[in-house]
C-alpha cells in the first residue's frame, strides 16, 4: 500500500509550497494535545500550534464535546436572514473579551477575509459619509492575507509579485522604533493632511509572517493618536496575536487608545474549525445603517457564522478565561525567559525578543527566507521531535497554553543543539 505521502503528491497542491523543489510531504496521522504523529508512529512536539490556532491542544476533549453537542442539534443555516443560538451566544461572549468600544461583530471564514472585510469596512465608512478616502496605511513588511485587499496592504513579494498592479492604494510606513518614531510621527502628520487615507490597517506589537518583528506598544499608541486626530480608522488585525498570545486577551489591550476595527480567527475557533470574526465600533457600523440598501455591508459566506464554528469558539473562550489556562500562560512566559537568559548571549544569537508567550530568536546567520539553511534548520527540528517552523534566520516559538515544562525543554533543547551545530 502506498502511504500518504506518495499519495499525496498525484494531485494535492500546497500552500507555500514549490513543488519540484520540496515534492514531499509528512504524513500526518493523529494529534492530540501538544503531540502531532506521523505514519510512521513518530512523534513531533507542535511548538507553532498549528499556525497559532490549537492554543489549547490539539482533539481538546472540552471542545470536542461543545462541537459534538451542537452536530445533533444544528449543523448549517444560512445566516441571511436567519440567526441562532450558538452565534448570539458567541458575540455575548466575544464582546465581554474585546476591548470595550467593540460593539458589532461580522463573521467570515479564515483571517484573510477577516481583513478584507475590514478593509472594506473602512474605505466604505467614508463612502457612505460621502467622503473620497480610497488610500489606506499600512506598515513595512506586514502580512494580512492572501486575498486582494489583504495582499494590497501586505508588503512581503515572495507572497505578491504578480498580483503588484492590481492592488488598490497603500501608503507604507515604517515600523516605530525608539530611532524613527520622532521623524515617523512628523511624517505621517504630512501625509494625513492631503486627507485622502481611509483606514491604518496594522498587526498590534508582533508582525508574524515578518518574521516575529516586534515594536512597542507605547510608538504604537503615538501613531495610533495621530491617525484618528485625522478621521483615519485603526484596523487592528489580531489573527495571529489574538487570544492570549500577547499575555492579553488581544494585544490591543496593551494601548489606551482602541482600534475602530478588530479582525479575528485562527485560535477563535481553537483550531477545530474553519472561521473569522471583524469587529467593529458603534459609530463603524451606524455609517452602514441607511434607509440605502446600498449603504449596506454586502459581503458573505456560505458557511458565516457556522453553528459548528461557534460552538468550537465558545468552548475555547471558556478555556482561555479559566484560572488553569491563564496559569499556563503566566508559566510559559517565565519559562521562556529563563530560555532567554541561557542563551541570549551566545555568539550565534544576533537577537532575542519576547512578549507573551511569543518567543523568537536570530540567528547570526546570513540566510534567505526559503533555502538550504533554512531547509537544514526545519529538517534538524523534525529530526528532534520538534515542529518549527522557521523564518528565514529567525526561530520562533508559539506552543500551545497547555505544553509542558518538559514538552517546552525539549523544544529548547533543540534549538541549542541547532546554535551548537553552526
Amino acid at each position: 500500500m502506498k502511504s500518504l505521502s506518495e499519495r499525496d503528491q498525484k494531485h494535492l497542491w500546497h500552500p507555500l509550497t514549490q513543488h519540484k523543489l520540496h515534492p514531499k510531504m509528512l504524513g500526518i496521522v493523529k494529534a492530540k494535545g501538544v503531540v502531532l504523529y506521523d505514519e510512521q508512529g513518530k512523534e513531533y512536539i507542535d511548538g507553532i500550534s498549528s499556525w497559532y490556532t490549537c492554543m489549547y491542544g490539539h482533539c481538546n476533549d472540552a471542545i470536542i464535546a461543545k462541537v459534538y453537542a451542537q452536530m445533533q442539534q444544528l449543523d448549517q443555516v444560512v445566516f441571511s436572514g436567519f440567526t441562532h443560538e450558538p452565534a448570539i451566544a458567541l458575540s455575548e461572549a466575544l464582546i465581554s473579551l474585546l476591548p470595550s468600544n467593540q460593539e458589532k461583530l461580522f463573521f467570515s471564514d479564515n483571517g484573510s477575509t477577516s481583513t478584507e472585510i475590514g478593509i472594506k469596512m473602512a474605505l466604505q465608512y467614508h463612502h457612505n459619509k460621502g467622503k473620497k478616502r480610497t488610500v489606506l496605511l499600512a506598515f513595512e513588511d506586514g502580512f494580512h492575507g492572501d486575498t486582494f485587499g489583504a495582499m494590497s496592504v501586505s508588503s512581503l513579494s515572495v507572497y505578491n509579485g504578480p498580483f503588484e498592479d492590481y492592488f488598490i492604494d497603500v501608503k507604507r510606513i515604517p515600523v516605530p522604533t525608539d530611532d524613527n518614531i520622532g521623524s515617523l510621527l512628523h511624517e505621517l502628520e504630512k501625509t494625513l493632511d492631503l486627507d485622502a487615507i481611509a483606514g491604518f490597517i496594522y498587526e498590534p506589537l508582533v508582525q508574524g509572517a515578518a518574521a516575529m518583528k516586534m515594536h512597542r506598544a507605547e510608538h504604537l499608541e503615538k501613531i495610533l493618536k495621530v491617525i484618528k486626530s485625522h478621521g483615519v480608522l485603526a484596523i487592528a488585525d489580531e489573527v495571529m496575536t489574538g487570544f492570549g498570545k500577547t499575555g492579553r486577551h488581544f494585544a490591543s489591550d496593551y494601548m489606551v487608545v482602541k482600534p475602530d476595527i478588530i479582525c479575528m480567527s485562527k485560535a477563535l475557533t481553537a483550531g477545530m474549525l474553519p472561521m473569522a470574526v471583524t469587529s467593529c465600533t458603534q459609530e463603524v457600523y451606524d455609517a452602514f445603517y441607511s434607509d440605502e440598501i446600498a449603504k449596506g455591508l454586502f459581503h458573505g459566506h456560505t458557511y458565516t457564522a457556522n453553528p459548528l464554528a461557534c460552538a468550537a469558539a465558545l468552548a475555547g473562550i471558556e478555556l482561555l478565561t479559566s484560572e488553569g489556562i491563564q496559569k499556563n500562560i503566566g508559566q510559559i512566559i517565565q519559562w521562556h525567559q529563563e530560555f532567554d537568559a541561557e542563551i541570549k548571549d551566545h555568539p550565534k544569537v544576533a537577537s532575542t525578543r519576547q512578549i507573551g508567550i511569543i518567543y523568537a530568536l536570530d540567528l547570526n546567520i546570513a540566510m534567505e527566507r526559503y533555502g538550504n539553511v533554512r531547509d537544514r534548520l526545519f529538517k534538524h527540528f523534525m529530526d528532534s521531535g520538534v515542529f518549527l517552523r522557521p523564518l528565514g534566520n529567525t526561530i520562533y516559538i508559539l506552543a500551545p497554553y497547555i505544553t509542558t515544562k518538559e514538552q517546552m525543554q525539549k523544544i529548547y533543547n533543540s534549538i541549542k543543539e541547532v546554535l551548537n551545530s553552526f
